[in-house]
């Protein structure tokens, strides 16, 4: 049976995991009220059908009204030797494991990993996502950001970010 519609109304869930852009079939998504949510994996722009969406985007990172700030990305290591990518400190990496590549869907090879954050429409909502890229040239592949939110992809902390709904 195909997921059409993923309601995750007011749930306690910190994150959603990538492989949610392996419903292809999904169309409308639901996570209001999920106060806790404030980004999202970029492998939901995977998800074709996702036309109508319900999230509580005072809750989210960079959101138009209230402009909280991303937090600070990890530099990328060198290598990635001694990292095992299937048990990631979510606090540091954001997912719990690392499975391919955000944008190419490729391996992210031993010194690979760039991470960036990017606010996308997906659906009727402006996300905060998250992306696990395999290369910088992933990363330069990336579209711009939403009208009124951060124009590329960076690494959080200190960026500027456009006037907010209130200024």
């Amino acid at each position: 049976m195909a997921v059409k519609h993923l309601v995750l109304y007011g749930s306690n869930l910190v994150r959603i995991p990538p492989e949610i852009g392996a419903m292809t079939s999904l169309e409308e998504f639901t996570p209001y009220t999920s106060y806790r949510l404030h980004w999202f994996p970029y492998e939901i722009t995977r998800c074709r059908r996702l036309t109508r969406s319900t999230v509580s985007t005072r809750a989210l990172f960079g959101n138009f009204k209230l402009r909280p700030p991303f937090p600070k990305l990890a530099s990328s290591p060198d290598s990635l030797t001694g990292l095992d990518p299937e048990r990631l400190d979510p606090g540091r990496w954001g997912p719990t494991a690392l499975q391919s590549c955000s944008v190419c869907g490729g391996p992210i090879a031993q010194g690979g990993l760039q991470q960036v954050w990017i606010s996308l429409r997906v659906a009727t909502d402006v996300l905060p996502l998250l992306v696990n890229a395999c290369s910088s040239e992933c990363v330069a592949s990336l579209p711009g950001g939403a009208d009124d939110h951060i124009p590329t992809a960076h690494r959080g902390g200190r960026v500027d970010q456009p006037p907010s709904y209130w200024d």
